[in-house]
């Protein structure tokens, strides 16, 4: 089949400060909503595309805003999670979710294995190459690393209507050196409740980039979630940027993993 990626349509990934001091290296894998002009609106109405399954709603505007902060390298994701969702790996069953929080995509209802390919090919691929590049050149340059993966949840599922209690979760599979670290400053620096794995957890099975990038790295790391509602406008954006750019660099300190 012709690419998938026409001229019009945004590059498959974005990075901005890529030679920033910091040793935080931050990435959005659900950073925007963008659609491949030949795959139209996906077959939804902009209700379904500008919800919670189309994008991370807010976390583009908050971790631009902390990654200048900090003077660290951003790299983010500008298509929809509903294209292709660029934290699962290839073949999972939400890779090209045919169904997301009880809305079919009818767009990824039978698919080619020509018409996955694209999508693997020239969307996942170029962002998680990205990375990779910059993990290896900071790793060729001695430069310290510690990676956090940027997201966020809606307040509630439309599956279930539960209130999720969280403002913020922390996320991580094996190691926690970092996520213990951050967990108990957030505890102590503000009146939040703070998820452990909550509301999601990451694993080699459920997850892509922080078991590719981190754990495979033997990076320190976290997995972030806040909560939409919470970001869903510019200044709530700019409160939750200053906030974390005050928090991890203390939790950073306070779990000594970037110590020489």
């Amino acid at each position: 089949m012709d690419r998938l990626l026409q001229p019009g349509d945004p590059a498959p990934f974005g990075i901005e400060n890529e030679a920033g001091a910091s040793p935080f290296v931050f990435a959005c894998d659900h950073a925007g909503r963008a659609v491949p002009a030949r795959l139209g609106d996906l077959g939804l109405p902009e209700a379904e595309l500008s919800r919670h399954i189309g994008w991370d709603i807010g976390i583009h505007g908050v971790t631009r805003a902390l990654a200048r902060a900090l003077d660290a390298p951003y790299v983010f994701q500008p298509y929809s999670r509903l294209v292709i969702d660029c934290n699962r790996r290839p073949g999972h069953a939400q890779s090209i979710a045919p169904v997301s929080d009880t809305t079919p995509v009818p767009a990824n209802a039978d698919l080619s294995p020509a018409e996955v390919r694209a999508r693997q090919s020239e969307i996942l691929e170029p962002y998680h190459a990205a990375l990779a590049r910059l993990f290896d050149a900071r790793r060729a340059a001695g430069r310290p690393t510690l990676f956090v993966a940027m997201h966020s949840c809606t307040d509630r599922l439309r599956s279930n209507g539960i209130a999720r209690p969280w403002e913020i979760g922390v996320l991580a599979d094996r190691d926690w050196r970092f996520g213990n670290a951050l967990i108990a400053v957030l505890e102590s620096e503000t009146n939040f409740t703070v998820g452990r794995n909550q509301p999601y957890t990451v694993s080699a099975e459920t997850d892509y980039t922080v078991p590719v990038h981190a754990e495979g790295r033997g990076l320190p790391y976290a997995e972030i979630e806040i909560r939409q509602d919470l970001i869903g406008d510019p200044a709530g954006q700019a409160e939750w940027a200053a906030l974390c750019g005050r928090l991890f660099p203390l939790a950073a300190e306070r779990s000594g993993v970037l110590a020489p």
